[in-house]
């Protein structure tokens, strides 16, 4: 009866109380078991944070971590929330933890490096897989990469082929792994290698000899992320052709919009790399073309929009199962090897330009100028190769040697040389990207997003088509310059007094080198005019 009905009626608080709104996603992931690897990457811990959050109802996640640099499994389970990522969770949920399992292995060794106990713990209770692990270095060895991105997800398919529980496998790709193409579709395409042979391969030649024919092996592909990348979604189309598997591919990943803080970035992979060189004044010329399309998503979007995937591709294989077609909805005539794929990219609905890029980056880093920066700005996107390379060597090569030495004589160690070689190889990398263009389709995760009921598309905003960039870059910007450099916002005064002073020390030296030049364009026109006259 409705409430305004109940005349001559007590109204209780009851009544007053409005039911909470159906989710399916969230409905979906209640009582779930969930195994996820690479929970210590940015996205993991993110996908974590989130089902802890949002999906209350899920029973436990288990999270594979593998020793690092001297520190233990449980050492780095432990570090994970120490980021401010889990703040919102310590203070509103503190006993989340304890549906947290730490699983000890390691992605880049056979079977995944589990212990015998753990492989039938998560055999007989995991119903979800999510796969976030993988080698995200462009310039990673080949045979390392090969392990972790191929043969890692060939062990974990395996694994989730014993559990009967199992309702979705989510499978993390790249919207780069077919970068060789211009146009990419939501599509199974030919992979350059099959995984048996290139595993076969790493395993025959030593590390000199694989070193020596990498670039052979790669042919066309720019880098061995992107090559082992293509040749494991290979594997996911034969081996995993009878299980709920959604192959999911985001584009480069950067800061969130909101989730769970505005600006979130603990990483200077791709694009981020470049801000934060600009924004301190270190990256001063990158080889691309302004005109073309930027192609990067953020990352609280990556986690909701792969979320859903898991739920949308569960409840498509429900189908399947039963064979029940009628509902238009199911899409089956579009699953390929009933292996749905998701392309999560920005291009076709809300494209960025680089130049557009540059222009937000200039504009919101100068309104909070860190005191680790280290130049004016002075970044500029060049077109031609040749230019690019007289810029390099005018603005980072000489400026570098000229500090290192007047740092050597101060007694102090050298290192903006060293710096900027790294600098140069991280352009070096990145200009492949940022000199193509790529004509994406995202059919798949349209239509996903207007499936979605109104709650879950609060819940799980991944609407790319209405984010506003600039307003998304004014967050962003303040992120990377609190979570990446480490300087927070009531700094920024002594910020914009050390950016003046770079400023102001930029120009006298322009004005210093320019008035050398035009002496020395005198002195020579004088001495051509004496020779000829």
């Amino acid at each position: 009866m409705d409430i305004y009905e109940q005349q001559g009626q007590d109204i209780t608080a009851s009544d007053m109380v409005q039911p909470e709104e159906d989710s399916d996603i969230k409905n979906f992931f209640n009582g779930s078991s969930i195994f996820i690897t690479g929970a210590t990457g940015f996205l993991g811990k993110l996908a974590v944070e989130k089902l802890l959050r949002t999906c209350t109802g899920v029973k436990k996640i288990f999270m594979l971590i593998r020793e690092k640099k001297g520190r233990d499994s449980k050492q780095r389970f432990e570090e994970i929330f120490n980021e401010p990522t889990f703040d919102y969770l310590k203070r509103y949920n503190p006993s989340f933890k304890e549906k947290i399992h730490l699983i000890t292995g390691d992605i880049s060794l056979p079977d995944l490096g589990l212990s015998d106990t753990d492989k039938l713990t998560l055999v007989q209770e995991v119903d979800c897989v999510m796969h976030y692990a993988a080698t995200v270095r462009f310039d990673e060895k080949l045979r390392l990469a090969t392990y972790i991105n191929v043969r890692g997800v060939r062990d974990l398919i395996l694994l989730a082929k014993q559990m009967k529980k199992l309702r979705v496998f989510l499978h993390v790709s790249t919207a780069f792994s077919n970068c060789i193409r211009k146009d990419i579709g939501e599509i199974f395409y030919d992979p350059p290698i099959t995984a048996e042979k290139l595993l076969n391969l790493v395993e025959c030649l030593d590390d000199s000899q694989l070193e020596a024919i990498t670039k052979t092996i790669l042919k066309d592909f720019p880098n061995t992320y992107a090559f082992t990348k293509c040749v494991a979604e290979d594997v996911l189309k034969k081996e995993g052709k009878n299980l709920p598997i959604a192959l999911y591919r985001p584009s480069i990943v950067i800061g969130t919009v909101k989730e769970p803080v505005a600006g979130w970035i603990n990483n200077i992979y791709g694009a981020t790399g470049v801000f934060i060189g600009v924004a301190v004044g270190l990256l001063r010329s990158l080889l691309g073309n302004k005109n073309n399309k930027a192609e990067m998503v953020p990352a609280d979007y990556v986690v909701n929009s792969s979320l859903a995937s898991m739920w949308d591709v569960a409840t498509i294989k429900s189908l399947n199962k039963n064979k029940e077609f009628e509902d238009p909805e199911c899409r089956e005539d579009k699953l390929e090897k009933n292996i749905p794929i998701y392309n999560y990219v920005s291009t076709p609905q809300n494209p960025l330009t680089w130049e557009r890029f540059s222009i937000l980056i200039e504009k919101h880093a100068k309104q909070i100028p860190s005191e680790k920066v280290m130049w004016h700005f002075m970044f500029k996107m060049r077109s031609n190769y040749y230019e690019h390379i007289i810029a390099i060597f005018l603005l980072h090569t000489i400026p570098a040697y000229l500090v290192d030495f007047v740092l050597l004589c101060l007694g102090k160690k050298p290192m903006l040389v060293k710096g900027y070689q790294k600098i140069n190889k991280f352009a070096d990398v990145l200009a492949y990207f940022t000199t193509r263009e790529w004509k994406f389709k995202n059919d798949n995760i349209q239509s996903l997003w207007k499936r979605m009921k109104p709650h879950d598309k609060e819940l799980f905003d991944f609407n790319i088509e209405k984010l506003n960039w600039d307003l998304y870059f004014y967050t962003y910007t303040r992120g990377a310059r609190v979570y990446i450099l480490k300087d927070p916002l009531d700094t920024i005064p002594k910020g914009k007094i050390k950016y003046y002073k770079m400023m102001i020390l930029h120009y006298t030296l322009l004005a210093i080198f320019s008035a050398l030049l035009l002496r020395f364009i005198f002195i020579l026109l004088g001495y051509m005019f004496r020779i000829l006259f």
